[in-house]
């Protein structure tokens, strides 16, 4: 009977070992390393943690224990994947004390670090072993030392965050190897020095105000889309971004026989300091640079009067001919947005090129024809008959869409949208725009636009088929979607209250509105002016699809008398008539459609939040159980950045679908590491 009572003594005894030796290294809080009795019987990554909270947390604010059942995923602020601690938030939590080398550090599956808000002190350890590292937060507390360069290793690194505290020195100029980066926060540190010439095509949130900053700004196309305030309070800044202009004077161009006497003290001090100094060219030289002026200014003189006798003669002699030739028309086709983009972003619209020519061309078709005489002729031809788009098969004509079973699907601040089914079986979307609204428009202009926007093909948009205008009717016939909008399937009907979709369907449907969107504004001098969740439509295979676009522009928006949601859905900047629509207006309303789509909330009943507020209130409002935090913080942190209230700080679409793709990549990424984990 002894050898069978033995193994159910020795577990509570070693337990007990256990806890005596941990309660005894508590009370001594000299060494953050635990014996190696303990360390051989706890998982790699409590240790850690305990060791951590040994010398970062002297107020003893932490309830991380060792009991009978302790589990060290459950402690506070720490999450674990199959096992492995991969997110530590201990946000406000009034730690006390240093971050201490080889603790935390140890977590080599950790994605997500957060230390706001404590009062760490002394410098930041080295953060290289932590390669998996994402998200970095030790903003607000009182950590000393230079620019922390382990940092610079974390090539998977996309948010960091070194505000608030006290640390010293340069900006590394390797700070722009880290191409992941979409915000990156130094703000009200004491760094000095230069500005490296940061270009990261993801960063949308930058600030390094209140440093002691000095020189040039470099202007690039990232650091230009930041307004002043990103570099504020850094006194000897200067550049073209933040309006102020530099010394423009350089000791390489000063003489030292300058006509104020004081000049010449402060040359020698150059000199002094091994500053070279030009002199003032001799009488000589200056002799010799008039004749070879003068000698210039002869020969072009020659060249002109030379040319102008050529001219001359061709045209006598060739005039006959010319005059026999017919006109040419000149005309200004469509200007064509090229946004600066990162390597391989065309990959993703492959028919963009393709289609700059299509629209073009056929701009330039409509301008020749506009230039011929008796344009009244043209307009009675196209007028009152249905004319399709882009060289479309002429499926059905206009008595056959007059005799259509008409069903109302909805109204729209431009117009009615009917579902028609034709005498052939053929199912059509047919929007029928208000006169009223769309009055300000000549026929002309009409045709023009819907000749255009005809040409647009991407598997995001609902093709355009053809369009019909007479004596003030007019209507635009798209393709049939039949699995509804994406309104609905969000919201669901009014007897049932729709829970928020998964995080996955999010980032899918955020994906193809952004392929949509860019495709329409890297296409042609053309923004949709009207995204809101109605406006989506799901296709055969659920696909989101953009219709409704650039179909606004033709309106009167004074005239609009909008509901909230339509409204909560426009871009501060547009709010008023006058102001124009452009392609960050859009940006705007993508970050709304994408907070609809995490939260199930209808547009006007966001509220307003600051950035580090909203994901609280994204999370809270799903509910969220912490399993999708990861993937719910980036989604939250692209729909602020959409929905900021300056147009200059929003990110270009182009860049908004490469930060989606992003958090996709990284979630696969993610669940394939998953399986890796011990």
């Amino acid at each position: 009977m002894t050898p069978k009572t033995t193994p159910s003594l020795l577990s509570p005894l070693v337990l007990l070992v256990v806890v005596l030796l941990f309660s005894s290294s508590i009370t001594t809080t000299t060494t953050a390393q635990y014996p190696p009795v303990i360390n051989s019987l706890l998982p790699s990554d409590s240790v850690s943690l305990i060791s951590f909270k040994s010398k970062a947390d002297l107020n003893n604010k932490l309830l991380y224990a060792l009991n009978e059942r302790f589990d060290y995923c459950q402690w506070q602020g720490i999450k674990c994947a199959q096992g492995r601690v991969v997110r530590v938030v201990l946000q406000s939590f009034g730690l006390r004390g240093t971050f201490p080398p080889d603790t935390l550090t140890r977590l080599d599956q950790l994605r997500v670090l957060s230390l706001t808000n404590n009062s760490l002190a002394g410098p930041v350890p080295d953060l290289s072993p932590l390669f998996n590292l994402k998200s970095l937060f030790l903003n607000h507390n009182t950590f000393t030392g230079t620019f922390p360069l382990s940092i610079l290793s974390l090539h998977r690194l996309t948010a960091l965050d070194l505000s608030y505290n006290n640390l010293t020195g340069l900006i590394p100029v390797n700070l722009t190897g880290l191409e992941r980066l979409y915000s990156l926060k130094l703000e009200w540190n004491r760094f000095n020095g230069t500005l490296p010439p940061l270009n990261q095509s993801f960063l949308v949130v930058f600030n390094v105000s209140g440093n002691n900053l000095t020189g040039a700004i470099p202007v690039t196309p990232t650091l230009s889309r930041f307004d002043t305030s990103a570099f504020g309070s850094n006194p000897n800044l200067c550049g073209e971004i933040i309006n102020k202009a530099c010394d423009s004077r350089s000791p390489f161009f000063d003489s030292p026989n300058a006509t104020s006497p004081t000049n010449a003290p402060l040359g020698q001090s150059e000199q002094s300091q091994g500053i070279v100094v030009l002199n003032p060219p001799s009488p000589r030289n200056n002799h010799k640079k008039s004749t070879l002026v003068l000698g210039f200014c002869i020969g072009f003189a020659v060249l002109v009067s030379s040319l102008f006798c050529i001219f001359f003669l061709i045209r006598r002699n060739g005039g006959e001919r010319i005059s026999k030739e017919p006109p040419t028309t000149s005309f200004d086709t469509p200007d064509i947005i090229t946004y600066p983009e990162p390597e391989g972003s065309r990959n993703n619209l492959p028919h963009v090129e393709e289609n700059k020519f299509q629209v073009e061309t056929k701009a330039n078709k409509i301008l020749q024809v506009e230039e011929t005489p008796l344009p009244s002729q043209r307009l009675i031809k196209k007028s009152g008959s249905l004319v399709f788009c882009a060289g479309e098969s002429e499926l059905y004509n206009l008595e056959q869409l007059m005799r259509a079973s008409a069903e109302l699907l909805g109204r729209g601040s431009v117009g009615t949208t009917y579902k028609a089914v034709l005498d052939n079986h053929l199912i059509v979307t047919v929007k029928r725009l208000d006169a009223s609204k769309t009055a300000i428009t000549s026929s002309e202009v009409f045709e023009q636009h819907l000749d255009a926007v005809g040409l647009l093909r991407h598997s995001n948009l609902v093709p355009i088929r053809s369009y019909f205008q007479a004596k003030g009717e007019r209507l635009v016939i798209y393709d049939y979607q039949p699995n509804g909008s994406l309104f609905s399937l969000v919201h669901g009907s009014r007897s049932t209250r729709a829970k928020p979709l998964h995080w996955t369907s999010c980032l899918k449907i955020a994906e193809d509105v952004a392929l949509g969107l860019t495709y329409i504004h890297q296409a042609s001098k053309l923004i949709h002016g009207n995204l809101k969740s109605s406006n989506v439509l799901l296709g055969a295979d659920f696909e989101a699809c953009l219709t409704d676009y650039c179909i606004s522009i033709l309106a009167d928006s004074s005239s609009n008398i909008e509901d909230p949601d339509s409204a909560a859905c426009k871009a501060p900047e547009t709010r008023k008539s006058s102001r124009r629509r452009t392609a960050k207006s859009d940006v705007y309303s993508f970050g709304v459609l994408l907070l609809e789509l995490l939260t199930g909330k209808h547009p006007s009943q966001h509220p307003f939040l600051a950035p580090q507020d909203m994901l609280e209130w994204v999370r809270a409002v799903r509910e969220d159980d912490g399993k999708e935090e990861t993937q719910l913080g980036m989604l939250t942190e692209v729909a602020s950045v959409c929905s900021l209230t300056s147009p200059e700080q929003r990110p270009a679409m182009w860049q908004v679908l490469k930060m989606i793709q992003e958090i996709k990549e990284s979630a696969m990424a993610a669940d394939t590491a998953s399986f890796g984990y011990s």
